[in-house]
């Protein structure tokens, strides 16, 4: 489902925004492509050290978009740069395999935000 340009954005620095909602309104956080770590079922990691209300509405209702870009990567027509679109559901993980691979990465992190993909589109 992940096309060879989403990993091509991965490989440059950009902003990734994270759109949560519970049964409020939604909530936006931020991290950065590097931050990404995708599985080879293409499930993506993310380390969390904050994201308290992300995390609470991901308890209310696990759907998740996420949007994230990079200038760097031509798009559609060439055009400079180019985004994804991603739609799915979340949870965090707070021990195991891949809780202890990313720690190992990222040391900051106190919980992993695991997204499953279900929906990656390209917008630029």
């Amino acid at each position: 489902m992940l096309s060879e340009k989403f990993y091509d954005v991965l490989k440059n620095e950009g902003v990734v925004s994270i759109v949560s909602w519970g049964t409020d309104e939604p909530h936006i956080v931020n991290t950065w492509n590097s931050y990404l770590v995708v599985t080879p079922d293409e499930r993506i990691l993310i380390p969390a050290y904050a994201m308290r209300k992300t995390e609470k509405n991901v308890t209310q209702n696990n759907k998740l978009k996420m949007a994230l870009g990079s200038r760097n990567v031509l798009g559609f027509n060439d055009y400079q740069g180019t985004g994804f679109v991603i739609e799915g559901t979340g949870k965090y993980l707070e021990s195991g395999s891949e809780f202890d691979m990313m720690k190992e990465k990222f040391s900051f992190l106190t919980r992993v935000l695991e997204v499953t993909v279900t929906s990656a589109k390209q917008m630029l």
